[in-house]
Parts: C-alpha cells; sequence; structure tokens
C-alpha cells in the first residue's frame, strides 16, 4: 500500500478497531500523522492541539487493527501508558501478520 492510499484507508475507518491493517498501511499512516503534527506545530500550538486531538482515534484504531494483523488484541496498546511498553509495541508492529483472523476470531481480510 503507498501514502496515499494508507491514509485515505486510516481516514475512512477513522473509529473502526476490528479487521486487520497492514505493516504498509499503518507506517504510512504514522508517518502522515508525524508530518501533520510537526507542521501544525510548527504553526500554532492551538493548531498542534487539534491535529493532535483528530489524529488521536484513527490512530488508535489503525493501531489496533495492526495488532490484530499479527495475531494481538488491540487492548495491548494501553502499554502505550507505561514508558517500557512502547518498545513492545514497536517490536509487534513491526512484524509481519501471520495471515490469519483476527485476535476477536473475525475471518481474515483478503
Amino acid at each position: 500500500m503507498d501514502f496515499v492510499p494508507a491514509i485515505q484507508s486510516c481516514l475512512k475507518q477513522y473509529a473502526t478497531f476490528s479487521g486487520r491493517a497492514a505493516r504498509s498501511e499503518f507506517w504510512w499512516f504514522f508517518l502522515f500523522q508525524v508530518l501533520v503534527l510537526i507542521g501544525t506545530g510548527v504553526v500554532s500550538d492551538l493548531l498542534y492541539a487539534l491535529a493532535s486531538l483528530a489524529l488521536l482515534l484513527p490512530s488508535l484504531a489503525v493501531g489496533a487493527r495492526r495488532l490484530h494483523d499479527i495475531g494481538r488484541s488491540g487492548w495491548w496498546q494501553l502499554l502505550l501508558l507505561t514508558g517500557i511498553g512502547v518498545l513492545l509495541l514497536l517490536f509487534w508492529w513491526v512484524q509481519p501478520g501471520d495471515g490469519q483472523g483476527n485476535a476477536h476470531g473475525e475471518p481474515s481480510v483478503a
């Protein structure tokens, strides 16, 4: 998946926590989020805060779908609340998908 289709996919599935997300979709959206936050941070603190709030839900949703792709529950993202848990999540997010259904027993998306 390329940059623009990945962004479109994530924004269309703004709050969809079920299903799966490929590594490319997750990482392209991550790059998009970083670029938007840097750009808005340069312009204004208020704009940065608004962009952060607007991108929070889709970033959690694509993170959950990415975890489903490797056979884990999206609830593992609660590790983000700890300092060291980010490293474990990064390790999981870079893993290739398992080709199975997601952690909630839904069928695999072809």
